[in-house]
């Protein structure tokens, strides 16, 4: 069984997929390839996507039954003692919050005047 998901990618690309695999919904792809077609698939879905993402999932033969690979994510995927995990990057810290304007709200100034 073989998994892609396109995001952001050309129409052309999709197209070129479908020859292949089932589109079951927008940029997921779902079929049964042999292992040399699957491989040639994912070099041109490489080529092809430009400035979009693709995600490759597929049965194998080790611990979890499945691997996949990426194209252009964030999150990556890393081996741990024969497992597949994802590695997600560290949120970058934000900014120290601005300081609250001193003295009274609008709406509080309103109020203290009789102002409506």
């Amino acid at each position: 069984m073989t998994i892609i998901v396109l995001t952001r990618c050309p129409a052309g690309l999709r197209g070129f997929l479908t020859r292949w695999l089932m589109e079951i919904s927008p940029g997921v792809f779902i079929g049964g390839p042999s292992a040399r077609i699957r491989e040639a698939l994912w070099m041109e879905v490489q080529r092809y996507a430009d400035t979009g993402r693709a995600l490759l999932a597929y049965s194998t033969d080790n611990e979890q039954g499945f691997t996949f690979e990426t194209y252009d994510h964030k999150w990556h995927p890393i081996d741990h003692e024969g497992l597949i995990l994802i590695r997600r990057p560290k949120p970058k810290p934000a900014l120290s919050p601005a300081p609250a304007p001193s003295g009274w709200s609008k709406a509080s100034q309103r109020r203290r005047y009789g102002q409506r």
